[in-house]
């Protein structure tokens, strides 16, 4: 990365910074490849924290210029109006991607809003905090369309889809993943939100090995698909989603609706259209939905992708 591109990071940041809501969000998303020279650098905004990632390594002329710049920032008067409380660098290139405290104290477990839903994070611990933020139109979506609907979420993870659906007033949730911490993250979240959990439930098991209980709680009027694009030793995805798609049939009630997510830049749409046409052909794709704005890609097909069938 070109420590001489920066001021085109500070241009962009302080201007995502003057309009957005008091919301969670992505302020620059460098990995779009927009921004040349800014490919490897991310910034988050987490109401009153701001993490900038970076995934490769960089010299030290780049790292010291971003450290003035944020420094800045810290200093400036649009700083003050948004209640900005501290500044981060996690340098995600590095073993257990460690952060960096570069102005006040981090808040490791801030709750942050996004569409009026409110979602626990955890900073610094992982690479991923909990949310996806690029996934942002996909649970509006979810959440404009799941009343009065059973709602399937498979790869749930901390169960940003079902807190979105339930929000909505959908009549319940099952949620699928193999990890269960994520879905005891995902039971905090709702329970952030005073959902009733009677309508929520858990399924921390491998979805290969549970179609039996999974086709036991439908069938189902929306289903969710939102899978890792590897996961080793349980998920390769050209050779597992296949798999999942051939299940739709006997999961979803007649008039059921399904959002097929993927996000691999190897992978274009194409490929979950015609998986659906070999697979589960009474399905019919509808129509793409768009990415949030901040997450500007110069390859549409390299970027998030997410499908509506019916």
């Amino acid at each position: 990365m070109l420590a001489s591109e920066l001021p085109v990071f500070f241009e962009e940041v302080t201007q995502q910074l003057t309009s957005i809501p008091n919301e969670i969000r992505r302020l620059f998303h460098g990995r779009g490849k927009h921004w040349p020279g800014l490919e490897q650098i991310t910034c988050d905004w987490v109401q009153g924290q701001m993490i900038v990632n970076v995934f490769k390594s960089v010299d030290d002329e780049f790292l010291q210029t971003l450290k003035v710049g944020l420094d800045a920032l810290a200093q400036s008067e649009l700083w003050q109006k948004r209640s900005g409380s501290c500044i981060a660098i996690q340098h995600r290139y590095q073993e257990g991607a460690p952060t960096e405290v570069l102005y006040g104290e981090l808040d490791s477990r801030p709750v942050v809003i996004e569409s009026g839903c409110q979602y626990q994070l955890d900073i610094g611990r992982n690479q991923n905090f909990g949310l996806f933020l690029d996934m942002r139109l996909g649970r509006n979506w979810v959440q404009q369309r799941a009343q009065g609907k059973k709602v399937l979420n498979l790869f749930a993870y901390t169960c940003g889809f079902s807190v979105a659906a339930i929000q909505a007033g959908a009549c319940g949730v099952m949620n699928v993943d193999m990890s269960r911490s994520s879905l005891n993250k995902g039971r905090d979240n709702h329970r952030l939100n005073q959902h009733d959990l009677s309508k929520v439930s858990f399924l921390g098991h491998d979805i290969f090995r549970s179609w039996g209980k999974i086709k036991k709680g439908g069938p189902y009027d929306m289903v969710i698909i939102d899978p890792p694009s590897f996961q080793k030793g349980s998920f390769a995805l050209t050779k597992d989603y296949k798999k999942i798609l051939k299940r739709l049939p006997e999961l979803l009630n007649e008039d059921g609706v399904v959002m097929a997510c993927v996000n691999s830049p190897t992978v274009s749409p194409d490929f979950l259209i015609e998986s659906m046409q070999l697979e589960a052909p009474a399905l019919e794709f509808q129509y793409r939905l768009d990415n949030p704005p901040e997450f500007i890609d110069v390859d549409e097909s390299a970027s998030l992708k997410v499908m509506i069938f019916q």
